[in-house]
């Protein structure tokens, strides 16, 4: 039986330098049916990054290098209808490359209906 692109696997990049943050949040979204790619840094996510598998874009702020939020900047000028989510506990005051930001410390359904409802149009 063949899968129509609706019923496609929706994959996430997640970018975070905490070890521990990332590997649970990568769990987390796998067991809600997504597929998550990883990496440790934001030079790492942007090497990793493709508009034609990465259907969303997760990341922390705060991090060695570049931030989330300038790694969000490049991520849009090479995919604008890529969304991106950041997940952190220092959001930037500049948001205008990102589509939804939550803020650390909540729950992780927080970020899943968060993914959840910038996948929907997907």
């Amino acid at each position: 039986m063949t899968r129509a692109p609706a019923d496609r696997v929706k994959t996430i990049l997640l970018v975070d330098d905490g070890d521990a943050c990332r590997v649970t949040t990568k769990w987390f979204l796998t067991n809600f049916g997504y597929a998550v790619d990883a990496a440790r840094t934001a030079e790492e996510g942007l090497a990793l990054f493709n508009p034609a598998i990465h259907d969303l874009v997760v990341t922390d702020n705060s991090m060695p290098g570049m931030t989330g939020a300038e790694m969000a900047h490049v991520i849009k000028m090479r995919s604008p209808s890529t969304p991106v989510l950041m997940y952190t506990g220092h959001p930037p005051d500049d948001r205008s490359c990102l589509d939804r930001v939550i803020q650390r410390p909540t729950h992780l359904l927080a970020l899943k209906d968060a993914a959840d409802e910038l996948l929907a149009d997907k």
